[in-house]
């Protein structure tokens, strides 16, 4: 059974932690370790990383400490960080509960498919009432959607060693310019398809991604969530985000892209849904992404 590594990112964390915890333990694939890397907790995170440290052994659970520069770049530093024993490599986050066979089928759908890299559908878990609901992302994947999204949340991705190399090599020539990327997720979706990397985005979803006041990222639907895209765009986060993740992985200018790529005739291949890529060509017509 080949070794997997998870790589967990907390801060204040204790609400959740134990649960996250719990269902690494009860995973049917049991050839796996976990790196920690917390950011800085002032709440029982620490303790709570300790005991499971005590419990499982540090040769299993390796803690260490964070950059303390925010969510995205914790991750990123976690990635510089890795040595490469294992041949898989699985994102995870402090707060949801994993399926039994998350990491059997994850495997198992990255050998099948011969993929790089592979993310999935999730359930959105809301606790207080025990509500669920299925966040499809396992549409097609059209040519240029990597720039434009990412491919579900990063909790749910599960990486081949020799793949994740490239991107540790490449996450480290770039440490410099990294604070202009909120998403270590969704520059990991998009440097695996701007590179050839083979992505898989399976339909069966292998998760409860909880849903809570404070989430970095939250479930992504229903009219809050509208508004929210609709802020983003009009206060520039989210061009921001697509220019900044195309210069930092192509070491090209944004607006060269659109002119080369001739994306102004290409209105159904920049996000998987339809409806978003009609809106991604609007916003193209218009220049938005324009500087």
């Amino acid at each position: 059974m080949s070794k997997l590594t998870i790589l967990l990112c907390t801060f204040n964390g204790d609400n959740y932690l134990e649960e996250q915890l719990n269902s690494f333990e009860s995973q049917a694939y049991k050839n796996w370790d976990i790196v920690v890397s917390d950011d800085g907790s002032k709440d029982e995170t620490l303790s709570i990383l300790k005991k499971y440290q005590q419990k499982w052994g540090k040769n299993k659970m390796v803690i260490i400490h964070g950059p303390r520069q925010g969510f995205g770049i914790n991750f990123l530093s976690l990635i510089c960080n890795q040595p490469f024993t294992s041949e898989y490599y699985a994102f995870a986050d402090q707060d949801d509960i994993w399926n039994y066979d998350k990491l059997a089928y994850g495997i198992d759908e990255l050998v099948m498919s011969g993929s790089d890299g592979l993310s999935s559908d999730v359930i959105a878990y809301w606790p207080e009432n025990n509500k669920k609901k299925l966040l499809k992302k396992s549409f097609p994947q059209k040519k240029y959607v990597f720039f434009f999204e990412g491919p579900g949340p990063g909790c749910s991705q599960i990486f081949t060693q020799s793949s994740f190399k490239i991107f540790q090599n490449f996450v480290i020539q770039n440490k410099s310019n990294l604070d202009t990327i909120d998403y270590h997720d969704w520059l990991t979706y998009a440097f695996y398809r701007y590179n050839n990397l083979k992505w898989f985005i399976s339909k069966e979803p292998k998760m409860l991604y909880r849903q809570h006041e404070e989430n970095q990222i939250g479930a992504n639907s229903g009219l809050i969530a509208k508004f929210d895209r609709i802020n983003r765009i009009k206060n520039s986060w989210y061009k921001e985000q697509v220019v900044n993740t195309y210069k930092l992985i192509s070491s090209n200018e944004f607006e060269e892209f659109i002119k080369n790529e001739n994306l102004i005739s290409k209105p159904l291949s920049l996000r998987r849904k339809l409806s978003h890529s009609i809106v991604i060509w609007f916003l193209i017509l218009f220049k938005i992404f324009k500087g």
